[in-house]
């Protein structure tokens, strides 16, 4: 899974967007975006790769807005660096990065920023790695899964941490109610579905309210 940044004349890591209108990154659906993440992150543990490819190219596609061969590429690098990651315990970190940095690549390519597309892959897969440890080790607190998330989005969008971070929470929240559907099995009819997806439309609907300058 990704966290979405946009389109747009604008410097990423110093939030000056270059123009008066918002540019895609700072204007989007939250309950579109939260959809297809759900689907893309519901599609990873039943291990069904055609559905978070299909969610992918969705999410590339509504929050990157590039052509359609760099969003077909994009799609396949995201669905790739997944795949190379799901793995437990013996996933392959490096070979996700190395991905991710090609598809941060693509984005540099067509709009000039990330400027550090290894940086961004970096934070990307950063925040997975917490998430896993908080996964195999219940109990624990979300509170550095929401600091890296929080690491990324301020490197993406340059806003305040502080105003960053609601939106962390309830992303953080929705990963939460995963584990637990995971751990419960897997149940297409978990009531904990549509609690992660209203989790997913508050995460990004916070996100919107904290760039939407």
């Amino acid at each position: 899974m990704i966290v979405r940044m946009g389109t747009g004349k604008i410097s990423l890591g110093t939030g000056k967007v270059s123009t008066g209108t918002p540019t895609r990154l700072r204007s989007f659906d939250p309950v579109r975006l939260a959809d297809l993440e759900y689907r893309a992150c519901t599609g990873y543990y039943l291990r069904k790769w055609p559905q978070v490819l299909r969610a992918s190219f969705g999410l590339v596609r509504l929050g990157f807005g590039m052509d359609w061969l760099r969003t077909v590429h994009g799609a396949w690098l995201v669905l790739r660096a997944n795949q190379l990651w799901a793995p437990y315990p013996d996933n392959h970190p490096k070979r996700a990065r190395a991905c991710m940095r090609r598809f941060y690549g693509l984005v540099r390519l067509t709009y000039g920023e990330p400027a550090n597309p290894a940086r961004a892959a970096e934070l990307e897969v950063d925040w997975w790695r917490v998430h896993r440890e908080l996964q195999h080790e219940p109990g624990r607190s979300h509170d550095k899964l929401v600091d890296a998330l929080v690491r990324l989005y301020t490197y993406l969008y340059g806003d305040p941490e502080e105003t960053l971070r609601p939106a962390a929470v309830h992303r953080a929240t929705a990963m939460e109610l995963s584990d637990q559907w995971v751990e419960e099995g897997c149940q297409p009819d978990s009531e904990l579905l549509p609690l992660e997806h209203a989790a997913l439309v508050r995460a990004y609907a916070a996100l919107l309210v904290a760039v939407h300058h």
